[in-house]
């Protein structure tokens, strides 16, 4: 078991940054495939980046315009995801989730992540 807790959500102004981060207790993250969805208010989740179990290979939304940046240190547990230019329209809670298992491939699919944090809301407004 794992439990997920992220943390560095809150109220920014368009065109601003944050800086999410996802801590691992239970063990260690560098056993699994990383990932960060969100879910906006009577929208269904939605994939934003995914991590590699070593970090190597990063998976991004087609909608993300390059605005998204995932890193993850095993040596802390933590995975990140750096989210710059916010708009409106990013205003969510972001989630992190683990793949368990020899995956390494970094999915989009949130069916193939067993393990989820509580979330931490974003809300991008002037």
């Amino acid at each position: 078991q794992v439990q997920l807790v992220e943390s560095g959500g809150g109220l920014v102004q368009p065109g601003g940054s944050l800086r999410l981060s996802c801590t691992a207790s239970g063990r260690t993250n560098s056993r699994y495939v990383m990932g960060w969805f969100r879910q906006a208010p009577g929208e269904e989740r939605e994939f934003v980046a995914a991590i590699s179990r070593n970090g190597d290979l990063a998976n991004y939304s087609g909608s993300s315009g390059g605005r998204f940046t995932i890193s993850k240190d095993n040596a802390k547990n933590t995975v990140y995801l750096q989210v710059d230019s916010l708009q409106p329209e990013d205003t969510a809670v972001y989630y992190c989730a683990a793949r368990e298992g020899t995956y390494s491939s970094p999915s989009s699919s949130g069916a193939d992540y067993s393990f989820w944090g509580q979330g931490t809301q974003v809300t991008v407004s002037s």
